[in-house]
């Protein structure tokens, strides 16, 4: 029960890491208020929450909308009387394309979501933060320990994210309120699934062959799964990591060492 009875904000919840951000956040004792444009994903992960004993709210949210992100901060404020942490974990992956290629437009608009709009629901929430000496969590990317091609524009938005992190939490510490990064690498899941079911289908050989071929890069010789990258984000989000704030933490497996 790390975050018993604390109130934590997920934002992009989905059916992936967002959904088990939210549960186990839940499992360890909180409320927590559910964000994203799919009503129909909110409603599916609060049942869960539910399920666990815990309450969940559910505010359908375009994270880019100022007015939005402001109903999203005033909801959960009306719903549970304050905000005990922030979990950014809303993206939008830019164009795959060669920077030399890129439609800039389409990055532009890949920065208001994983950068622009995680600084404004911060800002929104760090008076509620402050009051209780909570934490916010920006759930960045492995894209950041690596340079291959076409990955230009997402490594760059996910850049700008550490270091608005960084900055934040020179900003926000005096104040009480930390801030930190998780990085996953390879997350084990729906999409994931697929796209070796597809490379397995391409070359004609076993998806499990795609997996082991893959884990074997791996220090630990697996991929992690959501779960495991959202106990990252509880243990940051815990009094457990009280005096760690500024800092990223690669959950990759040991595919990168940083």
């Amino acid at each position: 029960m790390l975050l018993r009875d604390k109130v934590v904000v997920v934002s992009g919840v989905g059916p992936g890491l967002g959904r088990s951000i939210a549960l186990r956040c839940a499992n360890a004792g909180a409320d927590v208020v559910l964000a994203a444009r799919t009503r129909r994903n909110l409603d599916e992960v609060a049942k869960e929450v539910t399920e666990l004993g815990r309450r969940a709210v559910t505010v359908p949210t375009d994270i880019t909308d100022g007015d939005a992100a402001q109903e999203l901060v005033r909801t959960t404020v009306d719903s549970f009387g304050r905000v005990d942490a922030l979990v950014n974990n809303a993206f939008a992956i830019p164009p795959m394309t060669d920077l030399l290629d890129v439609d800039l437009d389409a990055v532009r608009t890949g920065f208001e979501t994983n950068v622009l709009a995680a600084l404004r629901l911060t800002r929104l929430c760090a008076p509620e933060l402050e009051r209780g000496g909570g934490s916010v969590v920006m759930i960045n990317s492995a894209v950041l320990r690596h340079s291959r091609r076409t990955f230009g524009a997402y490594k760059m938005a996910k850049s700008s994210l550490l270091s608005l992190a960084q900055s934040l939490s020179t900003e926000l510490g005096p104040r009480g309120v930390r801030v930190n990064s998780v990085a996953p690498g390879y997350i084990w899941a729906g999409t994931l699934q697929w796209y070796f079911g597809y490379l397995a289908e391409q070359r004609g050989v076993e998806a499990q062959q795609v997996y082991d071929e893959t884990a074997a890069t791996i220090d630990l010789r697996k991929l992690p799964e959501p779960d495991e990258i959202a106990d990252a984000v509880v243990f940051l989000t815990s009094s457990l990591a009280r005096a760690i704030t500024g800092q990223c933490l690669d959950v990759n497996g040991g595919e990168y060492h940083h």
